[in-house]
């Protein structure tokens, strides 16, 4: 699968606080969640590029201690993705759980 984000993925990811790295999965998400119901494959796409982004953090060895929460939040998303039909995640919640790390990083 080729990366959406390449030029994160080559390496420009790696330069970006957690905060800016959150703040990014978030705004997908926020695309996500406008879309959904409306446009399917606007939709899937952004979750895709979540899923990415989300997927380079966990791979940031920055940030090997918060490992577990970031596993934790991709969960949530692709249970989101699929109705939350397990842990009951809805867009809402992952909105305002992102959004919060996008605070952070405009300051």
């Amino acid at each position: 699968m080729t990366a959406r984000h390449a030029d994160l993925a080559a390496g420009r990811w790696g330069q970006l606080t957690l905060a800016q790295q959150l703040g990014n999965v978030g705004s997908e998400i926020s695309r996500a969640s406008r879309w959904k119901d409306k446009d399917a494959k606007l939709f899937d796409g952004a979750m895709i590029r979540a899923l990415e982004l989300l997927d380079l953090s966990i791979r940031d060895p920055r940030w090997r201690k918060r490992l577990k929460e970031l596993t934790r939040a991709r969960e949530l998303l692709c249970d989101a993705w699929s109705g939350g039909r397990e842990y009951r995640s809805d867009f809402d919640g992952l909105n305002r759980y992102f959004f919060r790390f996008a605070l952070v990083a405009r300051r």
